[in-house]
C-alpha cells in the first residue's frame, strides 16, 4: 500500500491574488521510497510538503485529496500523525523547544505519553545511533548549526516514524556536515525502510540515492521519474532546472559520448576513465590567475589586523587574531565549518562585534572613527544569515520603502528597479513571512542593495536560493563589482565560490588559515572542494567547475 496518494491537489494562499501555489498535483509515494522534490524557489515545494502533515498545513483555499496509508489524511488524528510522520524544518532553531540536548530527545516521547522506561531506552538508542553521547548534557544554545539539525533528526527518529519529511535540511550546514547529515538520512531509508520525502537545492548528495525525483514548476509537476530519466528529460527540454542537476550529469551531457550517464562522483570518475581509455591527455589544466599575494594590495577596502573577540568576559575566544586584507572591487569568499567564527568576523567588520584587541580599517579609516550614519549610509551594508531579521513591515513593498527617505516618485522608481534585479516584482504585495526561504533571501538582498553600499558583507547569501537564481545572483554581484563595490561573502556553497569568487579564504578555529585564487585553493583540497574537482583530479590538474571539466574533455577528445 502507498504511503501517500495525492489526487488533483490545488492550493491558494489568501494573499496570492488568485494565483494558485499548487495546481493539479497527482503523485503516489510508495512505502519505503526515497523521493526528492526539486524546483525553483517559490515553485511550491515547501507548501506541498507542509500539506503532508495536517498541523503544519498553511491557511488558504485547498482542493483535491491526500490519502495516507489508504485513508484521508484529515481522518488521521494529530497523535497518529505526530509519531507516524516526522518533519525536519529548514531552520533548526524553529524546531528546538527545550534547553538541554537530552530533554530535546525525550520531549516528543513525553508529549505522546510514553512511560519512563521506554523513553530512556529510545533516547539512549538514538543518542548512540547519531553519535550524540559527547554532547548529551550540553545546552542546546552551545550547539553548532549541524549539531542542532542532527538533534532535530534524532528527536524525530526517537518516535519511530514511518515517514520522514525534510525541507531543505542542509541549507545552513557546511559541506562536510551536510554530506554527513544526508548520508545518515540515506542510512535511515535503507536500514529502517523509512519513507523519505526531501526537498533540496544541493542535489549532489541526494540525487543518486533517490528512487524518484519530482520536479515542480509554478506549482505543477513537470517530471516525476528515476534520476537518470529526469536528467535526460530536463536536458532534452533545454529546461532551466538542468542547471540544478549534479555535476556528473551536467558534465556527461556537455561531452558527446555513448556511455551511461553517471550520477555520483565515483561513477563520473569511472566514466572519464572510459572515454579517455587509450587516449593521450595533451591539455591537463585550465589557465588560471596568478596566486594571491596580500603584499600586492596597496589600498585594501577592508583590513583586519590581529582581531580578537569573545562574546562574554569568561567565555572562550571566537576570533583569535584574525588578519586579512580585502582588495577593492572583488568578490572575496570565506569558507569553513559551522561554528568556526566566520559570521562573527563579518560582524566585527561592521562594528556589531567589537574586538577587545586588534584593529579594523574600512577604506583606510579606523572603524571606531566612523559615526554610525557615516558608516552605514552609502558605505557599508550587511546581509545577515537570517533574512527574517530584516523584515519589519506587513508587505515586501513597505519593507523596501522603509530603506528610502526620498520623495514618493523617486522611491517608486528605485524599488521597481531593485525588484526587477532581484526578481521579486510579483512578491511586492506579499507578507515577507509568507515567502519561501529563497524568496526571503532575494527580498533581503534587495533591501540591502537599496542602501547603495561601497562594501557589501554577505552571510550565506545563496542559502535557500535555487541554482537558476544563483546564475542571476552571480550577474548581480558582477555588476556591483564593475561599479567598484567590494563584496565579502561567507558561504558553505563551495561550488558557487569556485565559479564566481576572485579570492577564497579558509577560516578555521577563529582565524584565516590560507587565502588564494579559486583554482589554486580548491584544486589542493580533498573535502573543501567541488564535485567537478573530485571527479576529474586523477586526469586533470586544476579543473574545479563543470565548465572546466567540459572544456578540457572537448580539448582532448
Amino acid at each position: 500500500m502507498a504511503h501517500f496518494e495525492i489526487k488533483d491537489l490545488g492550493f491558494e494562499y489568501p494573499t496570492s491574488m488568485g494565483k494558485p501555489t499548487l495546481e493539479g498535483i497527482n503523485l503516489t509515494i510508495e512505502r519505503g521510497e526515497y523521493v526528492t522534490f526539486c524546483g525553483r524557489s517559490g515553485s511550491g515545494k515547501t507548501t506541498l510538503l507542509r500539506h503532508l502533515k495536517s498541523v503544519l498545513a498553511p491557511h488558504g483555499k485547498l482542493s483535491g485529496e491526500i490519502l495516507f496509508s489508504g485513508k484521508p489524511l484529515e481522518d488521521a488524528s494529530l497523535r497518529e500523525q505526530s509519531f507516524k510522520i516526522g518533519y525536519v524544518m529548514q531552520n533548526p532553531d524553529n524546531q528546538i523547544v527545550t534547553d538541554k540536548v537530552w530533554h530535546e530527545l525525550a520531549f516528543g516521547l513525553e508529549s505522546l505519553g510514553y512511560d519512563q522506561k521506554t523513553i530512556r531506552l529510545r533516547v539512549a538508542e538514538m543518542a548512540s545511533y547519531f553519535g550524540i553521547q559527547g554532547w548529551f548534557y550540553k545546552d542546546v544554545a552551545e550547539l553548532s548549526g549541524g549539531q542542532k539539525q542532527l538533534l532535530n533528526l534524532a528527536s524525530i527518529m526517537a518516535m519511530q516514524p514511518e515517514v520522514l519529511i525534510l525541507d531543505e535540511p542542509t541549507s545552513q550546514l557546511d559541506p562536510i556536515a551536510a554530506a554527513d547529515f544526508l548520508n545518515t538520512v540515506k542510512k535511515i531509508n535503507r536500514e529502517l525502510r523509512t519513507t523519505i520525502i526531501i526537498t533540496e537545492h544541493r542535489l549532489e548528495d541526494i540525487f543518486y540515492a533517490s528512487d524518484k525525483v519530482v520536479v515542480l514548476e509554478e506549482g505543477r509537476i513537470i517530471a516525476a521519474d528515476n534520476p537518470r530519466k529526469v536528467g535526460e528529460f530536463l536536458k532534452d527540454e533545454k529546461h532551466f532546472m538542468f542547471a540544478a542537476m549534479p555535476t556528473p550529469v551536467q558534465v556527461y551531457y556537455g561531452v558527446p559520448n555513448e556511455e551511461i550517464c553517471p550520477l555520483t562522483v565515483r561513477e563520473g570518475g569511472e566514466w572519464l576513465d572510459k572515454i579517455f581509455v587509450e587516449k593521450e591527455v595533451k591539455v591537463s589544466a585550465v589557465d588560471e590567475a596568478n596566486a594571491f599575494c596580500e603584499e600586492d594590495i596597496a589600498q585594501p577596502a577592508v583590513e583586519l589586523k590581529e582581531v580578537w573577540f569573545r562574546y562574554e568576559k569568561n567565555a572562550p575566544d571566537i576570533l583569535k587574531g584574525v588578519s586579512l586584507k580585502v582588495p577593492k572591487a572583488e568578490l572575496f569568499a570565506v569558507v569553513g565549518g559551522n561554528g568556526t567564527g566566520k559570521s562573527t568576523m563579518l560582524k566585527s567588520i561592521c562594528g556589531i562585534c567589537r574586538g577587545y584587541r586588534g584593529k579594523v580599517w574600512i577604506n583606510g579609516k579606523r572603524l571606531e572613527k566612523y559615526k554610525a550614519a557615516e558608516l552605514f549610509y552609502e558605505n557599508l551594508a550587511m546581509l545577515p544569515q537570517d533574512p527574517q531579521s530584516l523584515f519589519v513591515k506587513k508587505t515586501v513593498k513597505e519593507d523596501l520603502q522603509e530603506m528610502l527617505a526620498r520623495k514618493e516618485q523617486d522611491r517608486a522608481e528605485e524599488i521597481t528597479k531593485v525588484a526587477e534585479i532581484c526578481e521579486i516584482t510579483h512578491l511586492l504585495e506579499r507578507h515577507p513571512y509568507d515567502l519561501s526561504g529563497g524568496e526571503q533571501q532575494r527580498v533581503a538582498l534587495a533591501k540591502v542593495l537599496l542602501t547603495k553600499p561601497k562594501i557589501l558583507l554577505l552571510d550565506e547569501p545563496t542559502k535557500g536560493i535555487d541554482n537558476f537564481f544563483k546564475l542571476k545572483f552571480a550577474e548581480i554581484l558582477d555588476k556591483l563589482k564593475k561599479q567598484g563595490i567590494t563584496i565579502i561573502m561567507v558561504s558553505h556553497d563551495v561550488e558557487f565560490c569556485a565559479k564566481y569568487a576572485d579570492t577564497v579564504s579558509m577560516f578555521f578555529d577563529g582565524g584565516i588559515i590560507t587565502t588564494n585564487t579559486p583554482h589554486k585553493f580548491f584544486s589542493k583540497n580533498s573535502f573543501y572542494t567541488t564535485a567537478a574537482n573530485r571527479m576529474s583530479r586523477h586526469i586533470f590538474e586544476n579543473a574545479i567547475t563543470n565548465e572546466d571539466v567540459i572544456y578540457l574533455c572537448q580539448k582532448n577528445l
